[in-house]
């Protein structure tokens, strides 16, 4: 894993200097849709056969991908292809969306919710999260019944465990000590 990151890292940089030139976040949506694109095994090994040029991969993806892709973005892709570095391409897009973020100041923010969360309750929670870890955030929400009600939240290496589970958690190690 650490080696997929070392290929990345060089590729992301590149990537994220060429996108700052233009429109970062139509990149970086379709970084990502190449991603889970080349994310399929099926398409890695159709992509490894020696039988297969790497004109066909990129016509093959380029075609699954489903949107219209940048002039650079493609150049990438096919860079990408005639490297023989498809597999890592979604670490790639990770290290990429990580340039992105900290250039705009946003971190990402998981929150795990028994109960769907969105529109106004949605914007309610992200500002008081906001406030709470003092930075801008880009939040989705992951359903998680077992937390029972309350809340947790991730963003990068901090946890924010206000659930139900949590907190009867805490009561059984009290107890039981």
């Amino acid at each position: 894993m650490a080696e997929l990151t070392t290929i990345a890292r060089p590729y992301a940089e590149a990537l994220y200097q060429v996108a700052a030139k233009g429109d970062v976040t139509a990149w970086s949506r379709q970084v990502a849709a190449l991603a889970a694109v080349a994310s399929d095994e099926k398409l890695r090994q159709f992509a490894d056969s020696p039988k297969v040029t790497g004109a066909q991969v990129f016509d093959l993806i380029s075609s699954v991908v489903g949107m219209p892709l940048e002039t650079g973005v493609q150049n990438f892709l096919r860079t990408v292809i005639d490297n023989g570095r498809l597999v890592a391409l979604p670490a790639i897009a990770e290290q990429f969306h990580a340039l992105v973020n900290a250039a705009s100041g946003v971190s990402d923010a998981v929150i795990y919710s028994p109960y769907p969360i969105a529109g106004e309750s949605l914007a309610e929670v992200v500002a008081s999260l906001e406030k709470r870890f003092a930075r801008k955030l880009s939040a989705r929400v992951e359903i998680e019944p077992e937390l029972i009600g309350g809340i947790r939240v991730v963003v990068g290496d901090e946890v924010l465990d206000t659930s139900v589970k949590a907190r009867l958690e805490r009561m059984k190690v009290a107890l039981s000590a």
